[in-house]
């Protein structure tokens, strides 16, 4: 186990966020190369090897993978069922923005899910459009039901992102 990773309490503030949005979270040892150190995604669950886990914050972005997935689909991640081009690009998006309603709400600073080493070298541009109210990818969580912009929530009188209707799509 990585000490230094494991004992961040920003950790134990998602680990605990996720549980109580339904995100399981397992230990295991994953032998075999994923996409970001130390982190799998499997049927509805997080696969996490906390020796191999070099960024925390990486596990909220891959929850919102979870989360912006239809719920008949979450349950296929990770088998031979899971469709090959999955997540589609939209869906891929809607898990950044996800992901920034999430570090919003838990008061985690943006770096700490948007680190330098992450999203491609646009971590820096993606914390700069979301400071300056950017949110690339909002119709998507709105058409998901998950969120509302800012002219939808004021008609209907409900919380605009980033705050959330709720986190998981259905």
């Amino acid at each position: 186990m990585n000490p230094s990773v494991r004992d961040d309490p920003r950790l134990d503030k998602v680990l605990r966020f996720l549980d109580s949005i339904g995100i399981t979270v397992i230990e295991r040892e994953l032998e075999h190369a994923t996409f970001l150190p130390g982190l799998d995604l499997g049927p509805a669950c997080i696969y996490v090897d906390y020796g191999k886990l070099k960024y925390p914050g990486d596990m909220v972005h891959e929850a919102g993978h979870l989360a912006v997935t239809p719920s008949a689909s979450r349950a296929l991640i990770g088998s031979e069922q899971q469709e090959k081009d999955w997540p589609p690009q939209g869906e891929e998006i809607a898990a950044i923005l996800w992901s920034l309603a999430v570090a919003r709400e838990l008061d985690l600073p943006l770096d700490f899910v948007f680190h330098p080493n992450g999203y491609k070298d646009d971590s820096s541009w993606l914390i700069e459009m979301f400071e300056s109210g950017n949110f690339i990818g909002l119709p998507f969580l709105e058409w998901a039901g998950l969120s509302l912009g800012a002219v939808r929530a004021e008609k209907e009188g409900k919380p605009a992102f980033p705050k959330m209707l709720r986190w998981m799509r259905e």
